[in-house]
């Protein structure tokens, strides 16, 4: 019988992979990651909290499959916790969703799968992968407002290549429904839509809590220097938001951040979107780059037409079909053709 490891945050999505996974004949071990301690950090209810651990556990049982709880908590603090203070340090806007399945929950599972006896890995995400032609092929979810393929396109070729991915022809009441008709504790659980690890998505706060030392007062300014007021981090702020960049006159977007001065730069509406953007990281999951694709700039973006140019160094040049505002350096961007995951990179400069 083929062993499959599947990774249980407790949540409805994760625990309807196993379910799924076990009826199409495999011998399922669940796995969860213990990340993040909310009881020290004065709430719960999250993903990764402790109940979310009892949750997981009680869906193994139910299954009848084996359930095992890693502690990944220094991991996911060198991988994804500290670089997410860092870059908004940095006057950048992080990935964390992004890095996280790349450094924490795809790559270490796999070795946790290999000291199991397993030789494949499953999540609930909502997404397809296969390998056709002996090439990788990542797409997006048949149901479009769930779809997580985003999240994907940096995790490493070999955990693609053995990826798992049952929810990938699902709808979320879908999903919901096996979970309730297979008496999941966890079948009506609400959706996290937050980090798992910042409360209430308050970033700036988390930010400021674990970094006081490195925050600073600093001018809120126009494109032509003109200072308009002035705030206490840019920790903040992110290209394109209106909140927080002055008092009166027209409505304000940030257009960047400047690090080396604690600078933000603020504009109108026309001066707040641009026509490309640098990308570096760049992975390409064809065997072949691709120069028209559609491109997806943050998570909930609908996507735009851009020509890729490559530069050297992996990096490129994504020039955009048209104008986009919010571009901010730091955010991943992922590149489509049709429904498939062609690549992405890590945006630079805008």
């Amino acid at each position: 019988m083929r062993r499959v490891v599947v990774g249980m945050s407790g949540g409805v999505d994760s625990s309807v992979a196993a379910l799924l996974l076990q009826r199409q004949g495999y011998e399922v071990i669940g796995v969860t990651l213990h990340l993040w301690d909310y009881v020290k950090d004065g709430h719960a209810g999250r993903c990764c909290a402790p109940e979310d651990q009892y949750d997981a556990a009680r869906v193994a049982e139910r299954l009848g499959i084996a359930h095992y709880t890693f502690d990944r908590r220094a991991l996911f603090q060198a991988k994804v916790v500290d670089p997410f203070v860092d870059t908004y340090r940095a006057g950048r806007t992080p990935s964390p969703c992004v890095r996280c399945n790349e450094s924490v929950k795809l790559g270490p599972m796999f070795e946790i799968a290999r000291r199991l006896g397993a030789e494949r890995v499953a999540t609930g995400h909502y997404a397809r992968v296969a390998v056709e032609g002996g090439e990788v092929v990542l797409r997006a979810a048949v149901d479009g407002h769930k779809d997580q393929s985003y999240f994907l396109w940096v995790a490493p070729e070999e955990a693609l290549r053995a990826l798992e991915l049952p929810l990938g022809g699902l709808t979320k009441p879908e999903a919901r429904a096996l979970a309730a008709a297979a008496g999941f504790v966890n079948a009506a659980k609400p959706d996290s839509s937050d980090l798992c690890f910042v409360e209430g998505g308050r970033h700036a706060s988390f930010v400021a809590a674990r970094s006081p030392e490195g925050l600073a007062a600093g001018p809120i300014e126009t494109v032509t220097g003109e200072v308009i007021g002035h705030h206490d981090g840019i920790h903040q702020f992110t290209p394109g938001q209106r909140k927080g960049t002055g008092a009166g006159g027209p409505a304000r977007y940030v257009l960047r951040v400047i690090a080396s001065r604690n600078a933000v730069v603020v504009g109108t509406a026309d001066e707040a979107t641009q026509s490309y953007c640098e990308v570096g990281e760049l992975r390409w999951l064809t065997a072949q780059p691709v120069d028209a694709v559609t491109a997806r700039i943050r998570y909930r973006h609908t996507g735009v037409k851009a020509r890729v140019e490559v530069l050297e160094g992996g990096r490129a040049r994504l020039h955009f079909s048209e104008p986009q505002r919010g571009v901010a350096p730091g955010q991943a961007a992922a590149f489509y053709v049709g429904d498939r995951v062609v690549g992405g990179g890590f945006i630079d400069q805008a």
